[in-house]
């Protein structure tokens, strides 16, 4: 049997990694306190819609703008490897002052709860990687992009749940371990398109 299938479980659960939906969970609640809370999971549902359109939006131009910037599949292996650890990074040790605003009157609108917290540059940058990577299984890709997103939606759209759940503390121990993983999986990516690197220039 092809390990394709495989592959795409592996790329949406690295997806749903780098959106972190946990991590997110005390960001949103917080955007959210001063909007009535019988419109939360309408407007949790658009900006999901919004994310999604986004993030669909890169994979399908993926190979244009690869084209169009003339990037090589090795430079957006390591680079994204290197956004993947900067993000891991700070989910393990995370700056909640830095991601919060102070006051947040009105009802957000794309911004910033579809862009950047869940369509965020590196969900991006590992969409490059794998549409330039494998081209053809385009499919696949879109594929893992959508069971990451349902992922993302269910746990956000039971954000208060989580939170009465789990508690702040609990929270933040499950997202420094989702951290942990997503360092192991940036240095794996960086190590690829080193070695694809070293092989093109001595092929």
């Amino acid at each position: 049997m092809s390990g394709e299938p495989m592959d795409m479980v592996t790329a949406a659960v690295l997806l749903l990694l780098i959106m972190d939906p946990i991590g997110n969970v005390p960001v949103f609640l917080s955007l959210l306190r001063h909007v009535p809370k019988e419109r939360w999971r309408p407007i949790l549902l658009r900006e999901l819609g919004f994310a999604l359109a986004v993030l669909v939006g890169f994979l399908l131009a993926g190979r244009f703008l690869m084209d169009l910037l003339q990037l090589s599949q090795e430079s957006i292996s390591i680079g994204g490897g290197i956004i993947l650890f900067i993000i891991a990074l700070r989910m393990i040790f995370p700056q909640r002052a830095s991601h919060l605003p102070e006051e947040e009157a009105e009802e957000p609108f794309l911004v910033p709860l579809a862009v950047p917290l869940i369509a965020g540059p590196s969900t991006i940058a590992t969409l490059l990687v794998l549409v330039q990577s494998a081209p053809q299984r385009i499919l696949h890709w879109l594929l893992a992009l959508l069971l990451a997103w349902i992922g993302t939606a269910l746990i956000l759209l039971s954000s208060g749940a989580f939170y009465r759940l789990l508690g702040p503390r609990g929270l933040m121990a499950l997202e420094r371990l989702m951290g942990m993983l997503l360092v192991a999986m940036a240095v794996q990516m960086f190590l690829n398109g080193l070695r694809e690197f070293l092989q093109s220039q001595t092929g």
